[in-house]
């Protein structure tokens, strides 16, 4: 593979992929031909072909796209647009996965020498059985780089979405569209308030008030029908002779207590029905108070906190490789959760003057204390740890009797078949695999410790896949002229590699 000089990358042939591009050719020619035939711009049949054409020449995009690389540089071309990178520009080259529920997708990204990062049309991978020829055109492609150019990395760097090289535009919208809603929600706790106090405060009309809307006009009715909806659907009220209006949408309860031929009085608050009062059952309109509004910017609020603290991170791990998985923003999610513990009904309770009264002031003050150390808590939990920042005394600490500690090989290997391990065992024996925490080393299969040798021990990577938790360390072994990966949280990584027996050019963690 070291000795290719060119790499061109094409689709890979695809019978779904030809029957889409035949299919939209079928349909721009029935098109053209009952346009020519019945010269009708509204004929249907013509609709139809154009739209089976617009999504032929929508998969025509990606049908014509190549990519090659030679001794000249990286050159892109699809329908649209070509584009040529020279070798000395390119300073890696990078797999971007994009995830999704049913598959991941894996493109090409290249990492300039400004930093910039730009996504090659081809190769990409979208099914499990278009992988191995994702991976040949990527092993061709970095190896025509290193022949003419000098990449960053000697791995293949796979930018996951727990990676650090990720993009932070998305968390910063929505982050901000959260905050937006959240001011746009707190604008409307006054008017929600004094909406619900003028109603409150509403009396009946008289003669000389007869006119304004803000006092309570009663009219008599009938009912005509009733119409219970569904759960989420509109329940309504019909009256007799149209008095004061044909129907009204009501709640699915309030509808139920009422029958046809019920004799009602409507009571009509600024030119609109607010309650209906029978002999045996009354509706009221409910008015949203400012309490419950104020709850709602203020959730708005803390659930902006969640992107904000992905961004944090990015930003505090910016100097970590692209691939190098980030810790998980659970810590902060378990502060946004606190602070909502206190500070949503603090704003149900004082709406529109949180701090006003004496006691929401030390309610507040004590839950700012208490969101403070839960955030310092939250940065401490997530600060990026090397493997040399292991707490000495956790590592050094003896054991006695067996031990089960959470490890896992990444590999299939004669002592970890099929990947069923989940805990390696330690004392009383030789080290050993085993997929169950204890007691007993029931299924336990040795480690072969005589051929395994540590090479180096590191973070964990986007090419370690999603399985391994974020806070673990990846120790990097040669099984006999294998590379086997060992995955465990650091100070366990650090006891179980001291029980394997470090040989000599070991790298110690």
């Amino acid at each position: 593979m070291t000795d290719i000089r060119e790499v061109v990358c094409r689709p890979h042939p695809s019978r779904g992929l030809r029957f889409v591009l035949g299919l939209g050719a079928a349909g721009a020619i029935l098109a053209a031909v009952r346009l020519v035939c019945r010269g009708n711009l509204l004929d249907p049949w013509a609709h139809g072909g154009l739209f089976v054409a617009s999504v032929g020449f929508a998969y025509l995009y990606p049908a014509t796209a190549r990519v090659s690389a030679d001794a000249r540089g990286l050159h892109s071309r699809t329908l649209l647009r070509r584009r040529s990178l020279p070798w000395h520009d390119v300073a890696d080259l990078h797999v971007y996965m994009q995830n999704s529920r049913h598959r991941d997708v894996r493109r090409v990204s290249v990492v300039l020498r400004d930093g910039h990062r730009r996504r090659l049309p081809l190769p990409w991978d979208r099914a499990v059985h278009h992988r191995t020829h994702f991976d040949a055109q990527l092993d061709a492609l970095r190896a025509v780089h290193r022949r003419y150019g000098d990449p960053e990395s000697r791995h293949v760097p796979v930018v996951s979405y727990r990676a650090a090289g990720r993009g932070l535009a998305g968390w910063l919208v929505l982050c901000a569209l959260l905050l937006a809603g959240a001011g746009l929600t707190a604008w409307f706790v006054p008017v929600a308030e004094s909406q619900k106090a003028a109603w409150s405060s509403a009396v009946p009309c008289t003669a000389g008030t007869a006119g304004r809307g803000d006092c309570l006009t009663t009219l008599p009715a009938v009912i005509a029908r009733t119409e219970v909806g569904r759960v989420r659907g509109p329940s309504r009220l019909y009256f007799a002779d149209g008095t004061p209006s044909e129907r009204l949408a009501i709640s699915r309860e309030g509808v139920q207590g009422f029958r046809p031929g019920d004799s009602v009085e409507l009571i009509l608050w600024r030119g609109e029905v607010r309650e209906v009062v029978g002999e045996h059952h009354v509706w009221r309109e409910h008015f949203t108070g400012a309490g419950d509004v104020a709850v709602a910017a203020a959730a708005c609020a803390l659930a902006a906190g969640y992107p904000g603290a992905r961004v944090l991170l990015r930003l505090r791990g910016r100097r970590l490789p692209d691939d190098e998985v980030l810790p998980s923003a659970h810590p902060f999610t378990g502060a946004l959760a606190g602070t909502a513990l206190w500070l949503l009904p603090l704003c149900y309770l004082h709406p529109s003057a949180p701090l006003a009264p004496p006691v929401a002031i030390t309610w507040a003050a004590a839950g700012s204390l208490v969101t403070l150390g839960l955030l310092t808590g939250a940065w401490r939990a997530t600060r990026v740890r090397t493997p040399g920042q292991a707490e000495a005394a956790e590592a050094a600490r003896g054991f006695s009797g067996p031990v089960f500690l959470a490890a896992c090989f990444l590999e299939h290997t004669d002592y970890n078949p099929n990947g069923f391990g989940t805990h390696i065992v330690l004392g009383d024996g030789p080290p050993a695999v085993t997929p169950h925490p204890g007691p007993g080393r029931f299924a336990a299969k040795r480690i072969p410790v005589e051929r395994l040798t540590v090479q180096d021990v590191r973070r964990v990577r986007g090419g370690d896949g999603d399985t391994v938790p974020r806070g673990w360390h990846i120790a990097e072994l040669d099984d006999a002229g294998r590379p086997v990966r060992l995955a465990a949280a650091p100070a366990n990584l650090i006891r179980i590699i001291r029980e394997l027996g470090a040989t000599e050019g070991t790298a110690a963690p």
